[in-house]
């Protein structure tokens, strides 16, 4: 039996452990022939080990120089940048591509994968959101099946289940509300990273966590899910559902209306991705009847989470603004991470930078290449790092 290959990117994150952990018990079926990470030289090493992989990549030029001591003298080949990846992978047909890179870096290694595999899933806000249409091109053209991993946009894409996005009358996505929730009147500016980062769900990176404290990831998924299925933003409601039990309801314009449900567990959709319409089976919890009879289902109250508000003005085509938004975003929760603003700071940074003339009129412009992406992440950057915090 011939095995199918498998690439991840980002094999060292909690995206990359889970999906090898379900590869790990249908170890026959698969050829793990290439993982990727950034500086955890150590796991990687590990994983490569275990799995018997043959190529890894390692970015972090010193850890990659680290990485290359360690494995002098055995069969494994190691390289340095992700640019790498089509002279790497050739010929070769890869049945399953993972990308769960972090960051705007993601994007153009993506773009690499999809000429080489026969699925690919993404768990890369980043790229969905700043370079969908670039994306979507290459989909199309390779004929490659598009997966999204997050748990929202993989429960809205089981349920459509390829029907036309016609069909659709409402989508519902679903929210935590973040360790904040029910803390309404707490002081907020006093609030430390690492209560920030203590998710009441779900085990999570540290940038991802602060934009679930912010609910700033909703507004990325809120765009994300605009892009991946074709629709209008005012298809598109939000829900806070503190127990993350119910990821997203689906309104349909023929009156039914579905809701999907599984325990806050990334396994879940990263196991269906790999086994899409396969049947196969997971161990996992039994329906929880108590959740079900006390959902605790709400809209976002907007003084609460005011960031949510950038959703009011975005265009409906892939625009750079989308670029500005994710590059303003980054740059001011690393600096809450740096202990060099609070809470109240970020927020508030965010909001006014989000609005500044000179971001606002990417608006009016389509993405159309690469090149225009980089360049406004890097301008936005300069632009950023100019102002006095």
């Amino acid at each position: 039996m011939i095995k199918k290959k498998i690439v991840i990117l980002g094999s060292t994150g909690s995206i990359g452990k889970n999906l090898l952990k379900i590869i790990k018990k249908d170890k026959d079926n698969f050829d793990v022939f290439l993982l990727s990470a950034n500086k955890n030289i150590s796991l990687l090493i590990k994983q490569a080990k275990e799995f018997n992989v043959k190529n890894i990549i390692i970015s972090n030029h010193k850890s990659y120089l680290i990485g290359k001591k360690k494995l002098k003298n055995k069969k494994i080949n190691i390289y340095n940048s992700l640019s790498i990846l089509n002279k790497v992978l050739n010929k070769n047909k890869v049945y399953y591509s993972m990308v769960a890179l972090v960051g705007l870096d993601g994007l153009n290694p993506c773009l690499d994968l999809i000429k080489h595999s026969k699925n690919i899933a993404v768990a890369n806000k980043e790229s969905l959101i700043c370079g969908w249409t670039l994306i979507n091109k290459s989909l199309k053209k390779y004929k490659v099946n598009f997966i999204p991993v997050d748990s929202e946009h993989f429960s809205i894409h089981s349920l459509i289940n390829n029907q036309s996005s016609t069909c659709i009358d409402k989508i519902f996505i679903t929210a935590s509300g973040g360790p904040f929730f029910k803390k309404r009147n707490m002081n907020l500016k006093n609030i430390k990273p690492s209560e920030a980062l203590n998710h009441p769900n779900w085990k999570m990176g540290k940038k991802i966590s602060i934009d679930s404290a912010t609910m700033m990831n909703k507004v990325f998924e809120v765009i994300e899910t605009k892009n991946i299925f074709g629709v209008k933003y005012d298809v598109i409601k939000i829900l806070v559902h503190p127990k993350s039990y119910v990821h997203t309801i689906l309104k349909f314009s023929n009156g039914l209306i579905k809701i999907l449900i599984h325990e806050p567990n990334m396994k879940i959709p990263i196991f269906n991705s790999l086994y899409l319409n396969q049947n196969k089976k997971i161990i996992s919890k039994n329906v929880n009847l108590n959740l079900l009879n006390d959902l605790e289902i709400s809209k976002p109250n907007l003084k609460q989470f005011p960031l949510l508000k950038i959703l009011n003005k975005l265009p409906e085509f892939n625009s750079l603004y989308e670029t500005a938004l994710i590059t303003i975003n980054d740059f001011f929760v690393h600096k809450f991470l740096e202990k060099k603003i609070n809470y109240n700071e970020l927020i508030y940074f965010i909001k006014k930078c989000s609005k500044l003339k000179h971001f606002v009129k990417l608006k009016r412009i389509k993405v159309s290449n690469l090149k225009q992406i980089n360049d406004v992440k890097t301008l936005v950057q300069l632009k950023l790092n100019k102002l006095s915090i």
